[in-house]
């Protein structure tokens, strides 16, 4: 089946035509780890989970390479750490594991890869040298800058001009920025800051740059999907195909540039950290809310358009999942059906999730292909054909879990986020997680080679 999907950069539909059909690549810049995930983080996490999930039922799963980073190095994970006095790995751990579990409970499988910009330094420091050596970057007091009027094609993504772009990045201009647009790649770090050795002193690397590393190193030059939400499209990702277009004498970064519309409170506005207006995906779980019927709620608009995150939309998203349950009742152990063609079709045209819902409302009645494209979706309660069989369920917090020796992953993630907390030496989250599996029939054993967990 082709898939057609929505460029940003041609501002077309086009289909997806791999590089490598046996090796089909998609990147997903992934979080920065100094806090919880809101809600509007979880959006594209969910959005991209779900291509991914079409990528594999159409090429094979061993076909399809999905990397999604860490952003472990930033000012504001250097600040979290410098408030409350701890080294930024345990910042950067605790709140990794959290998003982990966060994700987990929404149904959102772990990436094929999750490279780390602190363990991917000497690459950045690599193509940030090839980039001085062709003339688009140059040193300037310890700094290193992308040289932004050498290159052309600056703004093709986000399609604004370059004045705007400038007040739209908030860039500083330094008095040695040869243009105000250029950005950073090197900054130099003050003994108390982290840092790395690098040709221009010791520093840090700059944002933009991390990813454009990463993917070069973990999926190659071209990629054939690189996804985030709408807020990267200026200037992260479009930096970040600057300086790769660069380094990579003229290869595209990405042959399909996908982002997702932002998520609102109802009122209007967008949520957001700095806004102060935003709820976690902790929050929501401890509030009731099944991580179903949240993955189906980020699902309900397509992915393009804005989505208003309200109490309707969840009452409304909860009483679809109710419905599904009475219609499927207890349903035979076995196999997962498979998705029927319409829910798959509706996936491959541009993630048409409105089309894909108006199509599982027709085939209600079915209560096969309804249970296997409820799972193919990965709403977490319809992972496996035998959860809907009275007993052969058990609970973990808001998640209904196959009780069948699958290794789930929802446990692996709660077991992570214990193991990031013990870390951190934050014992009360540590101790409420292990109550929590307890409480669902879950021991945790901890030894020598880490925790391991089995049922009671």
């Amino acid at each position: 089946m082709a898939i057609r999907l929505y460029d940003t950069l041609s501002r077309t539909k086009k289909q997806l035509d791999p590089v490598d059909p046996a090796r089909v690549a998609m990147y997903v810049c992934g979080p920065t780890v100094y806090g919880r995930a809101h809600i509007g983080n979880a959006r594209p996490a969910v959005v991209f989970d779900t291509l991914r999930r079409l990528l594999r039922h159409d090429y094979g799963a061993e076909h399809v390479v999905y990397a999604r980073n860490i952003t472990d190095i930033d000012d504001k994970i250097i600040a979290r750490a410098a408030a409350e006095d701890v080294p930024i790995e345990t910042i950067t751990r605790r709140y990794e594991g959290f998003y982990l579990a966060d994700m987990g409970a929404l149904g959102v499988e772990a990436p094929d890869l999750a490279p780390h910009a602190t363990t991917s330094v000497p690459e950045m420091v690599a193509m940030i040298g090839t980039l001085v050596a062709k003339g688009h970057a140059y040193a300037a007091q310890g700094h290193v800058l992308f040289d932004v009027p050498a290159f052309a094609g600056y703004g093709a993504l986000s399609r604004r001009p370059l004045d705007e772009m400038i007040a739209g990045a908030r860039v500083e201009v330094a008095p040695y920025k040869r243009s105000p647009a250029d950005f950073v790649l090197w900054k130099p770090s003050s003994g108390d800051q982290p840092g790395w050795d690098s040709p221009w002193g010791r520093g840090r690397p700059g944002w933009h740059i991390e990813c454009s590393a990463m993917i070069a190193q973990s999926l190659g030059r071209t990629i054939d999907i690189h996804g985030g939400g709408l807020d990267l499209q200026f200037p992260h990702h479009e930096n970040e195909l600057a300086q790769s277009t660069c380094a990579h004498d003229g290869a595209p970064l990405a042959n399909i540039w996908m982002h997702n519309g932002f998520l609102g409170m109802g009122d209007g506005g967008k949520m957001s950290k700095s806004l102060g207006n935003v709820v976690t995906v902790e929050d929501l779980l401890a509030q009731g809310w099944h991580g179903e019927v949240l993955r189906l709620a980020l699902l309900s608009a397509h992915y393009r358009q804005p989505l208003e995150w309200t109490e309707t939309l969840l009452e409304q998203s909860k009483a679809k999942i109710e419905k599904w349950r009475r219609l499927l009742g207890p349903f035979p152990s076995g196999q997962r059906p498979a998705p029927h063609p319409d829910v798959v079709a509706a996936l491959a045209d541009d993630l048409n999730t409105p089309a894909m819902l108006a199509a599982l409302s027709a085939i209600e009645s079915d209560a096969e292909s309804l249970l296997g494209s409820l799972a193919f979706l990965g709403l977490p309660g319809f992972q496996r054909a035998d959860t809907m069989a009275p007993g052969a369920a058990w609970r973990l917090g808001t998640s209904v879990v196959a009780d069948d020796g699958h290794i789930d992953a929802q446990v692996a993630a709660q077991v992570a986020a214990r193991t990031a907390a013990r870390a951190a030496r934050n014992f009360a989250e540590s101790d409420r997680i292990r109550d929590e599996l307890a409480a669902a029939g879950i021991i945790l054993e901890d030894g020598a080679g880490g925790t391991t967990w089995r049922r009671g």
